[in-house]
């Protein structure tokens, strides 16, 4: 009796099980070999269940073997494919990036929920890195000014290239370090998902943060200085009655709290993540 086609070691059924199994020190290795496979395929996941008996090509496995091997060695889903999907947007990020995490769409979800929808407002997403915050918000509210920085010309050149490729034209991009060039009462909200990991955190060790930048992720001895620099320059920057919201990390907000009090920023509320933690910030300057 002939071997059923589920059988072949080169159907995509196959290849995903075989791959999953290569992958079982990732906490979504399922998930990381389709979104690899599709990516060798230039299909959809979609693909990949609507035909699982379809067979690879001998270059298509080669290809996904290396890439395959990458992921089991460490190397981010995200800088092996070039591309990850925030708020529902296709972005490239690369080795100069961090990436884009689904936690980081909670504040973009607080900054649509808090700010009036009704008002052209001028909001900057300091230290864009791929231009997630901002992006995210220009397509929420295309009547709003969107402004973005990064000190890093390779950061901004990719934030750059996302924005054209996703014709999203209501955001401008700037060079400078978090608000030293950003006006005076100029800015109706400020948002940011800074570095805020510790020097000697045992965490940067371990997983895709291995692979990503450091300076876009560690903020001194405490993982406090750019948060502490953010919360000393928002009042400059923001208007009377102009939001500041911040992204920390879980064991960080009865710091930050107190930050925002030190700066004179009243109804000061923090926000839970998926996972209970407390991981956003907000507060507002007086007037």
């Amino acid at each position: 009796m002939p071997a059923t086609t589920d059988r072949r070691p080169d159907t995509i059924a196959a290849t995903l099980r075989a791959a999953a199994k290569r992958l079982n020190a990732s906490d979504t290795p399922e998930l990381d070999a389709e979104v690899l496979l599709a990516h060798v395929l230039g299909k959809p996941r979609s693909h990949l269940h609507a035909w699982p008996e379809k067979t690879l090509t001998a270059e298509q496995r080669a290809g996904f073997e290396a890439l395959l091997a990458r992921r089991a060695s460490g190397h981010p889903v995200a800088h092996l494919t070039g591309r990850r999907e925030f708020w529902s947007l296709e972005l490239a990020v690369t080795a100069h990036t961090l990436i884009p995490r689904p936690d980081t769409e909670q504040l973009v979800e607080r900054a649509l929920r808090v700010l009036d929808a009704g008002r052209p407002l001028r909001v900057l997403d300091a230290g864009t890195g791929s231009g997630a915050i901002a992006l995210a918000l220009a397509r929420e509210r295309a009547h709003w000014k969107i402004l973005a920085n990064d000190r890093s010309p390779d950061c901004l050149d990719v934030a750059r290239d996302n924005a054209r490729r996703l014709r999203l034209c209501n955001v401008s991009f700037f060079a400078g370090h978090w608000c030293d060039a950003v006006a005076d009462d100029s800015l109706d909200a400020l948002v940011s998902n800074p570095p805020y990991i510790a020097e000697r955190d045992p965490h940067l060790d371990q997983g895709d943060v291995r692979f990503e930048p450091r300076t876009a992720l560690i903020s001194g001895p405490d993982g406090l200085d750019d948060l502490r620099c953010l919360t000393a320059a928002a009042p400059r920057v923001l208007r009377p009655a102009g939001i500041l919201l911040l992204e920390h990390g879980f064991d960080q907000a009865e710091a930050v709290a107190r930050l925002l009090k030190e700066q004179g920023f009243l109804d000061i509320r923090q926000h839970r993540d998926l996972a209970g933690h407390i991981r956003i910030s907000e507060g507002r300057k007086p007037g």
